[in-house]
């Protein structure tokens, strides 16, 4: 099968209906009954429906949504903890959907680690037993793994802590260890199922600080579940959202943010922090002008929050945007002011000035 060359998954017409009969209720949602209506009528439970989504090596893509809309679903079709009712998961060019137990196996051991929300360590082991795990369960003598693991429990901040249980640690460090872990078993392809939603907020930034940082270095494939929007827009590279089991829209978060395409999106996002979120490349324009003067100079990845900052707020400067010493925008104080007018406000704006 051939894929675009950064694909590394691609997610095709996923479909999983939970039931006695799921083939037979298959019928019944592609003829256009709904998630309550095939519940209501069939009682099967429509848990990802026509699911189409593409994820690229070394990027981080975020799945969101509440609860009930079938993000963990998902992510456990991944590695068929889940088998779907139909539908194709392809890695690295193969449907992971015809692999036997042996390839199966070799799939979950080799090419995906997992981190999970609760962490999952095995209390009676250490916490560099617990990080050299899947390098034990290859097979692999302790001798062969050790080394790795001390590295990684270093980069993770946990130097010197191999000999403790995971009792004795609190939980922001016992979730370092599963990060740890997942990289010593030095798989391309990390899966995190809500990893950071246990952690008090303080510890839950900083996790997510380590996994960008680390993610900067390692570039991993990375696909991150997450109910909370402000995490979600922090971390993905390509975010996608999900309700009842559909992709209600996904793309870079930035572009979501200021084109969401869909009621329920426009109500998710309606009380974040835009300008805490949006990024001076999001919403500069083309340099048209030459003899146009700045008020200084701004990064594409700052955020408009840090360059309101540097204004002082004054809406009638202009910034030149470089990167690598080459200009590549403008961002104009009025243009970054108006983008942090909320989309439906934007609009009931715009139509009540229509009146």
């Amino acid at each position: 099968m051939v894929m675009d060359k950064d694909i590394k998954i691609s997610i095709r017409n996923l479909y999983k209906i939970f039931g006695t009969k799921p083939r037979a209720a298959l019928e019944h949602v592609r003829n256009g009954l709904c998630k309550a209506e095939l519940m209501a009528q069939h009682h099967h439970v429509l848990g990802l429906q026509d699911i189409n989504v593409d994820m690229r090596s070394g990027d981080i893509t975020v799945i969101m949504g509440l609860s009930g809309s079938g993000k963990s679903t998902l992510i456990r079709h991944l590695n068929r903890l889940i088998e779907p009712t139909a539908g194709e998961i392809i890695v690295d060019g193969e449907n992971v959907l015809t692999y036997g137990e042996r390839r199966l196996r070799k799939l979950r051991r080799e090419q995906m680690s997992m981190v999970f929300q609760h962490f999952a360590l095995l209390p009676h082991r250490t916490v560099l037993e617990n990080t050299g795990m899947a390098q034990a369960v290859r097979g692999n003598p302790r001798s062969d793994y050790e080394g790795e693991a001390r590295k990684w429990l270093d980069r993770v901040g946990l130097g010197g802590q191999g000999g403790q249980y995971p009792h004795q640690l609190s939980g922001g460090m016992q979730q370092r260890v599963g990060i740890a872990r997942a990289l010593a078993s030095n798989s391309p392809i990390m899966l995190m199922d809500e990893a950071f939603s246990a952690l008090d907020p303080l510890i839950r930034t900083d996790m997510q600080d380590l996994l960008l940082e680390l993610q900067e270095e390692l570039q991993k494939t990375v696909i991150f579940i997450s109910h909370d929007l402000d995490e979600a827009l922090k971390l993905a590279d390509h975010l996608v959202i999900l309700k009842d089991g559909q992709v209600v829209q996904q793309g870079e978060p930035q572009d979501i943010l200021l084109h969401p395409n869909d009621p329920y999106i426009v109500d998710f996002i309606s009380d974040i922090n835009r300008a805490r979120v949006l990024r001076v490349r999001s919403v500069m324009e083309s340099p048209d002008d030459p003899d146009q003067s700045f008020a200084g100079e701004v990064d594409p990845d700052d955020t408009l929050e840090s360059v309101i900052a540097t204004s002082g707020g004054d809406t009638a400067l202009c910034y030149r945007v470089m990167r690598d010493g080459h200009q590549i925008g403008v961002l104009d104080m009025k243009k970054l002011v108006r983008a942090l007018v909320p989309t439906g406000a934007a609009q009931n704006g715009m139509r009540a000035q229509a009146v």
